[in-house]
C-alpha cells in the first residue's frame, strides 16, 4: 500500500491482538522494549503466566519493525523472563516472577479466622441465594433497558428501582413512599454515612443511638461530626421518653421492628412517643429495618415511616433478605432531605451496578421478592425454633432472649461459669461488641446467627453450639 514502511505491519493487523502498555526508555530500540518489559515484571504489572500480544500485534502498536520485537521476546526468553513452546502464546515466566519476589518479597497477611461454622449475626443463607430466578431477572431487565441506562449513573438511582421500591415498600412494609423521595444507596452503610452527614451540614449537632447496637453505625454518625448519645434498651425497646431530657439532640437512630442485637420492637405507644417527639422539636428519626419483613410469630410489624414520612427517615436493604455483595440499599426521604442527601452522594461518586438495579427492579415486580422472603421465612422459622428447642433442651443456664424474628438470636446466662473460648470458631460474637461506650447497662450474652449455615451444615452447626452451653 502506497505511503507504508517496508518491514512494519499495518496498524489493522493488529485488531485481534492484546494490549500491552509499555513505558520504553531511551537508547536503543530492542533494549528499550526489553527493559520496558522487564520493568513491567518486576512491579509486578505483569504477573506469572500472563500472556504477551504477539510479536506482530506490539510491533504494530509500538510501530517498529516485527523482527525487532521477535528479538527482543527471543533473549526475554533465553534470560528467563518470558517463556513460550512452539505454536503458543509468549506469557511471563513464573521463574523470572518468583526471581523478583525473592529480592523484594511484600509482607503476607495473616489469614482470615476460620470458622468450623458460620454462625455470625446478620449474615443471611448465601447458598440459598435464588440463581435462576435472578439470572432470568437480569436477561429480561438487560433485554428491555433503554441504551441511556448504561451511562453515567443519576444520584437518585434508577427509576425502574425506585418505582419497584415505592409499590414494594408501600405494600409489604407500610412505608408511605414515592419514587421521588427514594434515593438508591449502595448498602445501608452508605445510606446512614449520606443521612448523618446531610444531618450535621443541617446544624444537628447529636443524634441519639440505642445502647445496643452496630459500633459501626456510632462511627458512622461519628465521622460526620456527630455525638452519639445512648438510650437504654428495656424489653419493651428502646427508652424514647429519655429524649426530652437529651439536650442538644436532632435525630435519633432506631431499629423499631427488631431491636438490633437484644431482639425486642418498640412498643406501640414508644412508637407514638418518638414520633410525636420528632414533630415537637423538629428532628429526625433514622428507622434502620435491617430484617423487618423476617416475622415468625405473626404478620410483621409496619414500618415506623409510615407515622409520619417527613420525620423519618426509611433505611432498608438488600442485604439480608437476598445477598450483601448485590451492594444495594434504599433511603426513603423527608422531602427536605432529598435534595442534600443526592448531591452529598453525588460528590462521593459512590454508585451501584446500573445491571443489579435494573435486575431488582424486575425481581421485585414479578413477585419474584416476595416468593423469596416467603421461602426465607419459612426456612429461618423453622432454624430459630430448632435452636430454641435444642438450648432449652440442654438443661443448660443459658436462655434464648428476643422476640421471634430476624436472622439471630441472644443468649443470656444466668449463671457463674465463664464461656469457654471456643464459641469463637462458630462465628459467634459477644454482646460487649456492640455495647455503647457510655451505657451503664451490664447485661451480658452472646449474638448467634442461624441463618448463614448452607442447610446441609445447619444441624452440625446446631450440633456444635449446644455442645458448648454452660
Amino acid at each position: 500500500m502506497a505511503g507504508s514502511r517496508p518491514g512494519i505491519p499495518e496498524p489493522q493487523n493488529s485488531v485481534a491482538g492484546l494490549d500491552l502498555l509499555l513505558d520504553r526508555p531511551g537508547g536503543r530500540v530492542r533494549d528499550s522494549v526489553m527493559d520496558a518489559i522487564r520493568e513491567a515484571i518486576r512491579t509486578g504489572r505483569l504477573a506469572p503466566g500472563t500472556r504477551l500480544p504477539s510479536s506482530r500485534a506490539l510491533a504494530a502498536d509500538l510501530g517498529l519493525a516485527r523482527n525487532t520485537v521477535a528479538r527482543a521476546y527471543a533473549e526475554l526468553i533465553a534470560e528467563g523472563w518470558l517463556s513460550a513452546t512452539q505454536g503458543s502464546s509468549t506469557v511471563v515466566s513464573r521463574r523470572g516472577a518468583e526471581a523478583v519476589r525473592s529480592v523484594a518479597a511484600p509482607p503476607r497477611r495473616p489469614p482470615p479466622r476460620r470458622l468450623d461454622h458460620d454462625l455470625r449475626p446478620g449474615h443471611p443463607d448465601l447458598s440459598s441465594f435464588p440463581r435462576a430466578e435472578w439470572s432470568r431477572a437480569v436477561t429480561r431487565a438487560l433485554n428491555a433497558a433503554p441504551s441511556e441506562a448504561f451511562g453515567y449513573g443519576d444520584p437518585h438511582g434508577r427509576p425502574e428501582l425506585r418505582r419497584a421500591l415505592a409499590q414494594y415498600l408501600s405494600r409489604a412494609r407500610g412505608v408511605r413512599a414515592q419514587p421521588c423521595n427514594i434515593v438508591v444507596c449502595s448498602g445501608a452503610a452508605e445510606g446512614l454515612s449520606l443521612v448523618a452527614r446531610a444531618l450535621a451540614d443541617g446544624g444537628v449537632t447529636a443524634v441519639a443511638v440505642e445502647e445496643f447496637g452496630l459500633p459501626t453505625q456510632r462511627a458512622a454518625l461519628a465521622s460526620a461530626g456527630l455525638r452519639c448519645p445512648a438510650l437504654s434498651v428495656d424489653p419493651h425497646g428502646a427508652d424514647v421518653v429519655a429524649l426530652d431530657g437529651m439536650t442538644g439532640v436532632g435525630g435519633v437512630l432506631l431499629t423499631p421492628s427488631h431491636q438490633f442485637p437484644l431482639g425486642v420492637s418498640l412498643q406501640s405507644e414508644r412508637r407514638a412517643a418518638v414520633v410525636d417527639w420528632a414533630r415537637r422539636t423538629g428532628a429526625v428519626i433514622v428507622e434502620d429495618d435491617y430484617d423487618g419483613e423476617f416475622r415468625y410469630d405473626r404478620s410483621p410489624v409496619g414500618a415506623l415511616h409510615g407515622v409520619d414520612p417527613e420525620r423519618v427517615v426509611y433505611l432498608g436493604t438488600a442485604s439480608k433478605s437476598l445477598a450483601p455483595g448485590l451492594r444495594l440499599g434504599w433511603l426513603v426521604l423527608p422531602s427536605r432531605l432529598v435534595d442534600e442527601v443526592v448531591r452529598m452522594k453525588g460528590e462521593t461518586e459512590e454508585t451501584c451496578g446500573v445491571v443489579d438495579q435494573l435486575a431488582m427492579a424486575e425481581f421485585v415486580e414479578t413477585g419474584a421478592y416476595d416468593r423469596h422472603i416467603r421461602t426465607m421465612r419459612a426456612e429461618y422459622r423453622r432454624r430459630r425454633e430448632q435452636l430454641v428447642a435444642a438450648v432449652a433442651g440442654a438443661g443448660s443456664t443459658t436462655v434464648v432472649s428476643g422476640m421471634p424474628a430476624g436472622l439471630h438470636v441472644t443468649l443470656e446466662h444466668r449463671g457463674t461459669e465463664s464461656r469457654p473460648p471456643s464459641w469463637r470458631r462458630l462465628g459467634i460474637e459477644s454482646l460487649d461488641l456492640y455495647r455503647h461506650p457510655e451505657t451503664a447497662s451490664r447485661r451480658a450474652g452472646l449474638v448467634v446467627g442461624f441463618a448463614a449455615p448452607a442447610p446441609s451444615a445447619w444441624s452440625s452447626a446446631l450440633a456444635a453450639l449446644v455442645d458448648l452451653l454452660p
